[in-house]
């Protein structure tokens, strides 16, 4: 069965719906079969900034493809207004695929826009997507769990609603049970969760991958320890967006490196 006629028999967006789409870390590869048919059928594409331009591809000329990307520091739309922008395209009979990279429930501010339609009584979906979280480090070869090493996975983001510092977040828990640590939007706040973390027991020769741009073709990693980062310096010149993974997983990525891109290490 080729992959068109596969395709096809999944069900397409309907006029008054909005599908909440993930579209993975950026390999075009990642995007499910679900995504791929949601984006043929939309009339509307409202996508985040860090959208695959090839993924945007995919969709036929006549849809309208309707940019919403928020980047940390820099203007950004208010996410009431993209959430009301959904209600509207919906109320006029749209088919809607809101295309947000990675999963729309992981840190993408999906239950948010979910609920807003709820609100207008909008019908939806999701399509998950695979989370940079999970793929970032298995393209840089880092097992997130090992039965070795964790049986703990924490997922820790580095803004909460108001955009401000994790400061509720319970360091010390989190230092003490020895589960991998991965770290969404947190690069310009690594110094302080590093001295967090190793205020609150965690070694300060524990292994840190910084990983840049995951899943694509810029992917970059950085190897380094807890106590380094707590020096963390714009001389490292770790672009955004990045993920951060913390623990013994780390140095498996000696052996499983499968990619074979040269890591830094500092």
């Amino acid at each position: 069965m080729q992959l068109q006629e596969l395709s096809d028999q999944f069900p397409e967006v309907q006029p008054g719906q909005v599908w909440l789409v993930g579209a993975g870390p950026g390999d075009i590869g990642l995007l499910s079969l679900s995504a791929l048919k949601a984006i043929q059928s939309a009339d509307c594409l409202v996508y985040d900034a860090l959208i695959n331009p090839q993924i945007l591809d995919l969709a036929d000329e006549a849809t309208e493809k309707i940019y919403s990307g928020k980047r940390g520091g820099k203007p950004s739309p208010q996410q009431k207004d993209i959430s009301l922008k959904l209600v509207e395209l919906a109320q006029k009979g749209k088919r809607v695929v809101r295309l947000k990279g990675g999963d729309p429930f992981v840190f993408g501010r999906g239950g948010e826009e979910a609920l807003a339609l709820v609100k207008h009584n909008i019908p939806f979906k999701v399509i998950p997507g695979i989370t940079s979280g999970v793929a970032g480090p298995a393209y840089a070869g880092i097992p997130i769990t090992h039965r070795d090493y964790n049986s703990v996975v924490s997922f820790i983001t580095g803004h909460n609603a108001n955009n401000e510092e994790i400061d509720k977040v319970d360091w010390t828990t989190l230092a003490t049970t020895g589960g991998t640590l991965v770290l969404y939007m947190t690069l310009h706040r690594l110094d302080l969760i590093a001295q967090k973390l190793i205020d609150s027991g965690r070694c300060k020769k524990e292994p840190v991958a910084l990983i840049s741009s995951a899943t694509t073709d810029q992917q970059s990693v950085l190897e380094t320890t807890l106590q380094k980062c707590k020096s963390y310096s714009e001389d490292w010149n770790i672009a955004t967006p990045c993920i951060v993974i913390i623990g013994k997983n780390v140095t498996l990525r000696s052996q499983l490196n499968w990619l074979a891109e040269q890591a830094v290490t500092e």
